[in-house]
């Protein structure tokens, strides 16, 4: 079946069907759909990734909609799939392998084949270029207030075991929300600041500095951990570099 009207309520997916050539059959986008800046900005926003304008999409008369299970809510996506006589897509990622398959998938489903297998292949050849580093007992942050770190079902939690962060709360699902008193007890050498979805900055350093004296804190570009999709190649190439600068600098 050919796909001529397309919805994409993930945003790191809108990315990927654009750079697979995809874009004038996208006809909405949630607004946390920024990528490429210059080609988003001619594409209408039909709400949030959580909630999204139903009406609105409707009234797009989509054929193909594309989902998250971690992304969309559950509900959203349920009237979607019983009001809309469009293919609602739900994507489930939680691993750097299920986001190699979901981009096979769907260039297989939208007729461009053979650009998502090319893409395939040049993100694996970044992959094999990991440096060789040793393990760093790892926390990453994504919010504050509660504070919340990621669990080992997560995947950032895939991404970060990848490059030898060994995140110290994989032994917990989801997005477990902590107190910054716990950290010095799990003896963490290196924490992680992320700049989404909470966009840290050098100011929230010190308390976590204060909680745990002997851990190095890095404020990090959250995209790198946590789009899958297109992006993929550029975080993955500047994840080898960051991580053996990383790994001179412990040396």
């Amino acid at each position: 079946m050919t796909y001529n009207r397309i919805i994409s309520l993930v945003p790191s997916l809108t990315e990927l069907l654009i750079d697979l050539g995809l874009q004038e059959k996208i006809v909405g986008r949630t607004r946390f759909c920024v990528h490429p800046e210059e080609t988003v900005e001619n594409i209408p926003i039909i709400g949030g990734t959580k909630n999204p304008r139903v009406e609105k999409i409707l009234d797009l008369n989509p054929d193909f909609i594309l989902a998250n299970k971690e992304e969309n809510r559950k509900q959203d996506v349920r009237v979607l799939q019983d009001k809309s006589s469009a293919h609602v897509e739900l994507t489930d990622i939680s691993t750097i392998e299920e986001a190699l398959t979901t981009i096979f998938q769907l260039g297989a489903q939208l007729g461009v084949e053979e650009k998502a297998a090319h893409l395939v292949q040049k993100i694996n050849a970044v992959l094999a270029q990991r440096p060789k580093t040793d393990p760093l007992r790892t926390v990453y942050f994504i919010w504050k207030a509660p504070w919340m770190t990621v669990g080992g079902d997560t995947y950032i939690h895939d991404v970060m075991g990848y490059w030898r962060l060994e995140n110290i709360f994989g032994g917990d699902k989801r997005y477990p929300a902590i107190e910054l008193n716990q950290l010095e007890k799990r003896n963490p050498e290196l924490i992680l600041l992320s700049s989404e979805p909470y966009p840290f900055r050098e100011k929230h350093v010190r308390p976590v500095q204060k909680a745990c004296p002997d851990a190095r804190i890095i404020l990090v570009e959250g995209q790198w951990f946590s789009w899958y999709g297109s992006r993929m190649l550029t975080a993955f190439e500047q994840l080898n570099h960051w991580r053996e600068a990383i790994s001179q600098e412990s040396g």
